[in-house]
C-alpha cells in the first residue's frame, strides 16, 4: 500500500463486505488532534473487474450519496464479481452544511492529484489518486447541479483521445439509462476527480442529476438504478443490464457541449430571470434570461444570449447572479457513431 498519512480501516484486498472509514490528519478549531472520517465500503467476491463508486464530493448534492448509501447497505458479497469499493460521501462537513464547497471553503473537486503533504482535501485526494484509482478498471462519479443549477437529467464523460477508452466511456455513459448523455468540458478550472481518473485509463463516467435545491423520487429511482446498470453494464454487479428500449422508454438524447460559448455567462452582476426552460431548442443570438438590477430599478435588464445554437441543458437555479456566472449550458444532438 501507498506511504500516506491517510489511515484506512478498510482493506481493500479482504475478501467479503467491509465497513469503516478514510481517516485523515487534521486541526480545527475545535481540536488540534482532529481525525475528520470519510466513510468508505468494500465487497470483494472472486475474480473479477473493479468499480469505484464515489458521491458527495458536493455537499450540496444529495442523489449520489443516497444512491450509494442504499447501495451500500443492500449489496451482498454474492452479488458480486470482483471487487465494489463505493466511497458515498467524500465531503462530510458539505454535506452537514448543504453547501459545494466545505465550511473552508474547498472545492474537493478541485483537489486532484493531490499531495501526500498540505490541507486535508489535497490529503483525501492523494490517497483516491495513488491508492484507490490504480485498483479500479471503472470509476463513477455521481453528481447533480447542487443548489446553483437545474440540469436535465444525464450521465457525463470528457472527451478523451484514447479510441478504446472513449468507446468503453460512451457505453458506459449509455448504460447508465438516464434520458439524455452529455460529452462536455469544465470551464472552472483544473483539479477534476474524474480527469485523473481518465488520465489513468479508466473508463470514467459522471453525472448531473437535476438539481436546483431539491430532490424529487423519480430522481432518487433514477440514480438508483443508473448506479447498478452502470455496475452490471461493467461486470462487477450480477445480472443483465437493461436498455431503456427494454424498459419501454425511448433512447436517451446525446448531447455534446464542448465549446466554450455553448456556456453562457452573466455579463453583468444582478437578479437573474430566465427566459427559456430546460430541453428547450435555441438559437445562437437569442436571449436566455436577463439581468435586473437590484440598486437601479429604472434601469432597463440586460439581456443574456445563447452564443450557440442547441437544446437547453442547464438553467441557473439561484437568481441572485454574480458577473461571470454560468447561467445556462446549450448542447448540440449527436449520435454514438459520431463519438467512436
Amino acid at each position: 500500500m501507498i506511504d500516506s498519512p491517510v489511515l484506512s480501516t478498510v482493506d481493500w484486498e479482504r475478501p467479503g463486505k467491509q465497513f469503516g472509514h478514510l481517516q485523515l490528519p487534521a486541526s480545527t478549531n475545535a481540536g488540534g488532534w482532529s481525525n475528520p472520517f470519510i466513510p468508505g465500503v468494500c465487497v470483494r467476491n472472486g475474480d473479477g473487474p473493479t468499480a469505484l463508486v464515489i458521491g458527495g464530493v458536493h455537499g450540496d448534492e444529495p442523489e449520489g450519496q443516497v444512491a450509494a448509501f442504499n447501495l451500500a447497505r443492500e449489496v451482498r458479497p454474492e452479488d458480486v464479481r470482483g471487487r465494489l469499493i463505493i466511497l458515498p460521501c467524500m465531503s462530510p462537513d458539505a454535506s452537514r452544511a448543504y453547501t459545494r464547497l466545505s465550511p473552508t471553503g474547498v472545492d474537493f473537486n478541485r483537489s486532484f492529484p493531490g499531495s501526500p503533504t498540505g490541507p486535508p482535501d489535497r490529503l483525501l485526494a492523494d490517497y483516491v489518486t495513488r491508492a484507490l484509482f490504480p485498483l479500479a478498471d471503472a470509476v463513477l462519479d455521481v453528481h447533480s447541479g447542487g443548489r446553483s443549477s437545474l440540469h436535465l437529467p444525464w450521465s457525463e464523460m470528457h472527451w478523451v483521445e484514447d479510441r478504446a477508452q472513449r468507446r468503453a466511456m460512451v457505453d458506459a455513459m449509455l448504460a447508465f439509462g438516464t434520458p439524455y448523455h452529455v460529452i462536455y468540458i469544465d470551464i472552472g478550472g483544473t483539479g477534476l476527480l474524474v480527469g485523473e481518473a481518465e488520465r489513468q485509463g479508466k473508463v470514467t463516467i459522471g453525472t448531473e442529476l437535476g438539481g436546483g435545491g431539491y430532490t424529487t423520487a423519480e430522481i432518487h429511482r433514477m440514480a438508483a438504478f443508473g448506479v447498478r446498470n452502470f455496475l452490471r453494464h461493467v461486470g462487477v454487479l450480477a445480472g443483465p443490464v437493461e436498455t431503456r428500449a427494454a424498459r419501454g422508454l425511448p433512447d436517451g438524447v446525446i448531447l455534446k457541449a464542448v465549446d466554450r460559448d455553448d456556456y453562457t455567462l452573466a455579463p453583468e452582476s444582478g437578479l437573474f430571470e430566465a427566459l427559456v426552460m430546460l430541453g428547450e431548442p435555441v438559437r445562437k443570438g437569442q436571449a436566455v434570461g436577463r439581468i435586473h438590477f437590484i440598486e437601479r430599478p429604472e434601469r432597463i435588464p440586460v439581456d443574456v444570449t445563447a452564443q450557440s445554437a442547441g437544446t437547453v441543458c442547464v438553467v441557473r437555479a439561484i437568481a441572485t447572479t454574480r458577473q461571470g456566472d454560468c447561467v445556462a449550458v446549450v448542447g448540440q444532438r449527436c449520435s454514438r457513431d459520431e463519438l467512436l
